[in-house]
């Protein structure tokens, strides 16, 4: 099968992926997965994808921007989408300078991975507001900027915040984008 119809599904909700792969099969794609970053290594032996769709927070500390490094080196021709519960400006930036071509905050379906692999060079026909951010949005992106920094440590981004990990980490789940 083309490259142009394989895709690398990183995931570590399981039921989520097995819901996403079997999506993109239906529309004719050969979907591969995995849920970490040390998964990638074997599947790219045997599986040359075009696409791939990374979530941004995997289990534990692990950093779906590792993920997308690894698979932008392997293929730089690859299109990958960031898919997150955890949007913040910070980590779509990153994601876009280290290889991915979008950055979609979920829930996010087939239908928008497929639109985002379509749009792979920028509009200049987007539209600009003249609206300032809230001191609750530059709170939530300094505090992503600190988890991407760390790895997603969250006991080493309350330190560098001046805040406790408990309260850093109610303030995430409170936040949390679903």
């Amino acid at each position: 099968m083309p490259a142009e119809r394989r895709l690398l599904i990183v995931e570590d909700d399981a039921a989520f992926a097995r819901t996403l792969s079997r999506s993109f099969e239906r529309r004719g794609y050969a979907v591969a997965m995995t849920c970490s970053l040390e998964g990638i290594a074997p599947l790219l032996q045997s599986h040359s994808p075009g696409y791939a769709v990374v979530d941004l927070k995997l289990n534990g500390d692990a950093s779906g921007l590792a993920c997308v490094q690894a698979l932008h080196a392997h293929d730089p021709a690859m299109l990958i989408v960031v898919l997150t519960g955890f949007a913040s400006i910070a980590t779509a930036v990153e994601a876009i300078k280290l290889g991915a071509c979008h950055y979609l905050a979920k829930p996010s379906n087939t239908d928008d991975i497929e639109a985002a692999f379509g749009r792979v060079t920028g509009n200049t026909e987007t539209e600009l507001t003249n609206r300032s951010s809230s001191l609750k949005t530059l709170e939530w992106e300094r505090i992503h900027q600190i988890l991407a920094e760390t790895g997603f440590n969250i006991s080493e981004a309350a330190r560098r915040l001046g805040m406790h990990r408990r309260t850093l980490a109610r303030k995430l789940e409170k936040s949390r984008v679903k």
